[in-house]
């Protein structure tokens, strides 16, 4: 009996084995085919020759994501010139880099936190920047992407009645289109009867499409939060319910992080931030007469206000 639970056990962990290696190798196929040269840095962990990076000198506006998965790692306005010969950062996008002391204990190793491919090393203590840090990473670990070549981006806002947030939002140059809608619930094509209920758990939201060599998803938000009041909960003036509140559904890390430092620095100032902050779902376009409603109306919004906040 004893001997049957052993190969019982045995087997599964062979098949347990079998399974985390596809998994594995389906990782890999969904990244980026390396050159040899890149994969002797960001595979086998070595390191390009000082001053021959493509990015040690870039200090164009964009983007610096990881050469092998593509995720966001580094904002170009936290680049800064160190002299060192490699790209220098004093800060990383929250989440993308992790570190590892090196096996000597002498130097910390950073890593892409999403695929493990290997940056560089980071050191603390230079006194380059006000932050204290540089990040020396290795060009060949990264891909540059410019604001310039990013022509439209999204964002998707829950703050009180969607008529009120769309006549703000609408008004900002850079701004292409919006529309009203619905988001955040678990009902497949929701109805504004439907979401009066309050029972199927949606936002009453605004999808925006602009242009972020106009205006960046950063100023957006700010506009959000200082249009609306985010203290209340559930609510925005005399609108009552779940579908009245204040909520931030991003489409990307650097939304997510924007949003969450954007409220941060609002709670430094002694507002109560009752916003929440989601990874979006399904957005459901609203029905046609909520669309522009004051625009057509020609009115005014009764729960929206501006208010300078940042």
């Amino acid at each position: 009996m004893n001997k049957i639970i052993i190969v019982l056990a045995l087997i599964l962990i062979t098949l347990s084995g079998c399974t985390q290696n596809k998994i594995n190798k389906s990782d890999s196929m969904n990244y980026k085919k390396l050159s040899p040269e890149e994969e002797n840095v960001i595979i086998n962990k070595g390191t390009e020759r000082p001053f021959t990076g493509k990015y040690y000198k870039t200090f164009d506006k964009g983007v610096y994501v990881c050469k092998r998965c593509g995720k966001p790692l580094y904002r170009s306005s936290d680049k800064f010139e160190s002299e060192c010969g490699w790209p220098s950062f004093d800060d990383e996008i929250k989440g993308a880099v992790t570190r590892t002391l090196d096996a000597d204990g002498r130097r910390t190793e950073i890593t892409c936190n999403n695929c493990g491919a290997h940056l560089g090393h980071v050191f603390i203590g230079e006194h380059l920047t006000q932050k204290d840090t540089r990040h020396c990473v290795n060009s060949i670990s990264l891909e540059f992407i410019p604001d310039d070549e990013k022509k439209t981006d999204t964002a998707i806002f829950a703050g009180g009645c969607f008529w009120g947030v769309e006549y703000y939002m609408q008004k900002s140059k850079g701004v292409i289109s919006t529309e009203v809608g619905y988001i955040g619930g678990h009902k497949d094509n929701p109805t504004y009867a439907d979401v009066c209920t309050h029972t199927t758990g949606h936002a009453e939201a605004i999808r925006i499409v602009f242009n972020p060599s106009q205006i960046t998803y950063e100023d957006l938000a700010k506009l959000f939060f200082e249009i609306h009041d985010p203290t209340q909960v559930d609510r925005q003036g005399p609108d009552v319910g779940d579908q009245y509140r204040s909520e931030v559904f991003f489409l990307d890390d650097l939304q997510k992080e924007t949003a969450l430092n954007l409220i941060s620095i609002l709670k430094g100032k002694g507002y109560k931030v009752a916003t929440k902050v989601t990874k979006a779902s399904t957005f459901w376009k609203a029905e046609d007469y909520h669309q522009q409603y004051y625009t057509h109306k020609g009115s005014m919004p009764y729960c929206h206000r501006y208010e300078k906040k940042f």
